[in-house]
This record gives C-alpha cells, structure tokens and sequence, in this order.
C-alpha cells in the first residue's frame, strides 16, 4: 500500500547495494532535513489499515511533567476501545539510560487511532541537555501537546520547547495541564492556565482560544479519579482531532524522500532512512539514490 507523505515511517526495508556511496560527506540532497532516531520507531511499528488521515502529533514541556506518562494513558485509554496497542511507561522509555535516570532522552514513537484519525505521536524529550533531540521530535509535527505541571507550571523548559516548537513551524498546540489530582487548590490550577495562555500569546499562538485540558495521566493509567483520569484523556484527544486540522499532502508530485541517516543493520546490510516529504511509494518501486555527483537506482524491497 502507497505510503502518504509524510508520514513519518523507518524505510528499513532499503537495502542498498552500494554501500559507500552514502556517506555523511555526501550532499545527498537539497531540501531540509533534521537527522532522527528511528531505532524505537521502527520496533514499535506495527501495520495499520489506512483507511483514516495520517497526522503526526507529539508531546511537549519541561522535564517530568508527564509527557511520557500522558503519552501511556493515551495508548491505554485508546486500547480498551481498540484504537491502540497499550504501551507502558517502560516501554516508552525503553534505552538503558533512560531506565537508570528516569527521563526519556531520546524522541519516542508510538502510534494510535481514534474514531476520526490515525496518529504517529512523538514523545519528546524534556531534560535541557537533550534539547537537540527535542528538536528532532518536532520537526515532522503537523501538532503538539503541550504538558504543563499543576504543580509547577511553566518552566524553563516549558518555554523552550515552546519556542522551538514556533521557530520550527508546529503552528497548533493543545495544552494538558497534568498532575491536576496533586493541587487541592482551583485557584493555583485557574493561574496555571491563564500563565500558559499568556506564554503562548508571547510566543506568536492564540493563547485566548487554545485548548486547554486539566488532568492527571497518571490518573488514567491507574483508573483513578475519572473526571481528571480517563474522560481528561478522550477529552484531550476529542480536541485534537478537532484543533488540529488535517496536513496538505502533496500525493501527486514525484515521490521525493531526503536521506537523514545511513545504518548498518546485522543480517540486512546498509540501510537509509528519511522523511517521506511528498509522492508516494511502495514495495516493489525503482527508486534512484543520488548523491554528491554520483547515482544510482534500487528496489523497495519491503515496506
């Protein structure tokens, strides 16, 4: 089945058959990349029927927020209705520093359905030394959730990734205000919300008008508390559905895929990966790999 543009996907299925062509001293191609990691993606990717829009969304803000742990709750919330295969914290956080540290350092990648849409959702990290891998995870976002602690509001990473976010062109955020059940005060959740709404004012969004979800993922994943847990959660995903409208997707144009990596995968060989930035593509077509001065054509061997 053709892949849409931009939809985000590990072609690990492109072996190549001359190997040191790709290499990172080559200008492979004109368009504008950023390098990814798509070792998690690619295990954590399972077929789908494509039969609903394909947008990519992702989470957001400063470190233990609760990215990563909305990021669960949603996988959990959506795989009671079908819409998911339920991903741990764990899971999410799988790499062996992640697990000794507690903090997601690299961008994860995890993929769900809801009754209108089929998301590949990016779990970025928030930790201020892995900024540049933040930066990674967005940009491929036609969306993002911004997670903003009740307990802390904005921090300085909040801010940053916020930042970031407009300079790298996600122009639509949801905002999830999480760890609602720990603040007994509606006051302090009241000034929360008008604080994030007066940030993204300042960094060029519709702080007034963006959607804003008091909640608890935590909550969601232990069946606690509805109203903050599990309704906050479908909530939350009813108005992105709604929020964030449906990516242009230029499916007629000749099928053009920048090169953001080359891999040395056992038992398959050179692999490369890149982003799918408009055509479309299928297992068994010619594709021609240039490189600096130098061609030459291959088959998609698997998808």
């Amino acid at each position: 089945m053709a892949a849409l543009v931009g939809l985000r996907a590990c072609f690990s299925a492109l072996q190549l058959s001359s190997p040191g062509l790709l290499h990172s001293s080559y200008k492979l191609c004109a368009v504008p990349f950023t390098r990814r990691n798509f070792a998690a993606e690619a295990k954590a990717k399972k077929t789908y029927a494509r039969d609903k829009p394909h947008v990519n969304i992702g989470t957001i803000g400063h470190v233990d927020h609760g990215k990563t742990t909305l990021t669960a709750a949603i996988t959990k919330v959506l795989a009671e209705a079908g819409g998911a295969r339920y991903k741990k914290y764990e899971d999410i956080d799988n790499a062996p520093e992640e697990k000794a540290r507690g903090i997601t350092i690299n961008a994860s990648h995890v993929e769900y359905t809801t009754a209108n849409r089929h998301y590949a959702h990016t779990d970025c990290p928030g930790h201020a030394d892995y900024v540049k891998n933040m930066i990674t995870g967005t940009a491929q976002l036609d969306g993002c959730i911004l997670v903003v602690a009740a307990t802390d509001g904005q921090m300085p990473q909040t801010r940053e990734h916020l930042l970031l976010a407009r300079q790298i062109g996600v122009e639509h955020v949801v905002v999830f205000v999480n760890k609602a059940d720990a603040v007994e005060d509606k006051e302090m959740l009241e000034l929360v919300e008008l604080e994030i709404r007066e940030l993204l004012t300042e960094f060029g969004y519709d702080g007034e008008n963006t959607p804003v979800v008091i909640g608890s993922a935590l909550c969601a994943l232990e069946n606690k508390q509805p109203d903050l847990g599990v309704n906050a959660v479908l909530k939350l995903l009813e108005i992105v559905d709604e929020y964030v409208p449906l990516p242009k997707r230029e499916l007629e144009k000749p099928f053009l895929l920048p090169i953001e990596g080359v891999y040395s995968i056992p038992g398959r060989g050179t692999v490369v990966t890149g982003t799918l930035e408009r055509g479309v593509i299928k297992k068994g077509d010619d594709c021609e790999f240039v490189g600096h001065n130098r061609a030459f054509k291959s088959v998609v061997t698997g998808k």
